[in-house]
């Protein structure tokens, strides 16, 4: 067993937050900020269909009662069935409404030990890593436009389709979890960011880049969902943003 030594050893410290929007009349975005597990979850309910609010708790509440394993590889299988296990509710839910509807959710999730991340998801929640000044979506949005962009559709020509955001995958949207997982080496002082699609829409890569690199991890987060707001918050949004420090 490779011990590692007292100055080496990484803490993690996170702040999320969520808000309704500036437009829509529920809030569907449910999170999970659990430093104490190591753990931590986004998920958005599928705006437009039938009670995405009780899809997005569900998945939440299942990993407020998660216990992760012993290790990352361990951990990373449990969290696949313990969706596997959500997305089989939420079918079984809509199945017992008789009207065809979907109860379902996009999700991303990161959990770490000392060393690495895992981050698994489904749907177009993001996960995205800053590090010594640059941010990185890790994620890749499980919706047309991904689809479109690897058929050589340019991102000008996207911007106007109009099923460019139709989700290709979520949790209750399908008989089988699609999931995509990747494995990250953590170091001192990266940050990850989780977030619902309600901040992507009104905030540029570029400019969450700017806020994250100029202010602590809390009053970043403020300023990103102020100026998602500001800009007219057409979806719900949920944030989080994840600190590895040395002890």
């Amino acid at each position: 067993m490779i011990r590692l030594k007292e100055e080496n050893r990484l803490v993690w410290s996170s702040y999320g937050k969520t808000h309704i929007g500036g437009v829509r009349k529920i809030n569907q975005d449910a999170f999970a900020d659990l430093p104490e597990k190591s753990l931590w979850v986004v998920a958005d309910g599928m705006g437009g269909h039938k009670d995405g609010a009780i899809a997005s708790n569900e998945i939440v509440n299942a990993f407020k009662r998660f216990e992760p394993e012993n290790s990352i590889g361990a951990t990373a299988k449990k969290i696949r069935q313990q969706l596997d296990k959500v997305n089989a509710s939420l079918i079984e839910q809509a199945a017992l409404t008789g009207d065809n509807e979907i109860i379902g959710s996009t999700v991303v999730i990161l959990y770490a030990d000392q060393t690495r991340c895992v981050v698994l998801w489904s749907g177009d929640s993001r996960l995205y890593l800053f590090r010594r000044g640059d941010l990185k979506q890790l994620t890749r949005d499980h919706n047309s436009e991904s689809v479109l962009l690897d058929q050589g559709f340019s991102a000008e020509e996207i911007k106007d389709h109009p099923y460019a955001q139709v989700l290709t995958h979520a949790i209750g949207g399908e008989s089988e979890a699609y999931l995509d997982a990747q494995i990250q080496e953590v170091r001192h002082q990266d940050i990850f960011l989780l977030c619902s699609d309600g901040l992507n829409k009104e905030v540029s890569d570029d400019e969450i880049e700017s806020i994250i690199a100029q202010m602590p991890c809390r009053q970043a987060v403020d300023s990103l969902m102020e100026l998602s707001l500001l800009r007219g918050g057409r979806d719900n949004i949920t944030i989080i943003l994840v600190q590895a420090l040395r002890e």
